[in-house]
């Protein structure tokens, strides 16, 4: 497969959706013959979406957590069959807000689901597709949830579920996704999002370009580890 596949983690409000903006317009100027597609998840398709909403909204207990890494999957087999498969192989770059790391850490180490099982379930929807690089945006949990009850506040999003489940389930997650880095340290970039946007941005930029500096010559981007 060819194509970058970068993917944005971390917990409730450390900027991850701000920093795929921006990448893709860094991306966009650097390479400008280059598909670029920004995307998240869970969502992106239309049938994705509808997972999204169900899971998303409503009340922190509404799911066990066993269905929702259930619900995950399902929307993450269409995402990548309809949406980052066929761009990989058209040799885009695809910047995705969340991807199979979310799960491992919401409904696996924070929820305590056996790793295992959700290793399998991912096998079987999405072929063990992983990201080039994945950036972990990492912030204090009280920051972070401070940072989203005012989003949630200034706007009419109803997006929160996740932030609901309370700051002692958001410490296991900050803990697992930190985990997760060292245990995979081969791909993920831990990126200090206490920060501006700003800062958060330079550090993400700088990341990037040392990547593919390493990997590939100048004026390319490398291709999709397969």
């Amino acid at each position: 497969m060819t194509g970058l596949f970068i993917s944005l983690e971390g917990g409730e409000g450390s900027g991850k959706s701000t920093q795929a903006k921006r990448l893709v317009d860094y991306l966009g100027s650097a390479f400008p013959a280059r598909e670029i597609i920004r995307t998240r998840e869970p969502g992106g398709t239309k049938q994705a979406e509808a997972i999204r909403d169900m899971l998303v909204t409503g009340s922190a207990d509404k799911f066990l957590p066993e269905t929702e890494a259930l619900l995950m999957v399902a929307a993450r087999a269409e995402h990548i069959a309809k949406v980052i498969q066929p761009a990989l192989l058209r040799d885009a770059i695809v910047i995705c807000d969340r991807f199979v790391d979310s799960t491992y850490v919401y409904q696996g180490l924070a929820h305590q689901i056996d790793i295992a099982s959700l290793e399998a379930l991912h096998e079987f929807a999405c072929a063990g597709l992983t990201p080039d690089i994945t950036f972990l945006l990492d912030v204090s949990v009280e920051q972070g949830l401070e940072r989203a009850k005012i989003r949630s506040d200034s706007s009419a999003d109803s997006e929160s579920r996740f932030e609901e489940k309370g700051s002692a389930f958001h410490a296991k997650v900050r803990e697992g996704f930190l985990s997760l880095a060292t245990r995979f340290s081969d791909r993920f970039v831990v990126v200090d999002a206490s920060g501006t946007p700003d800062e958060t941005d330079k550090h993400v930029r700088n990341a990037i370009k040392d990547y593919l500096q390493i990997t590939a010559p100048a004026g390319s981007v490398p291709a999709h580890a397969e």
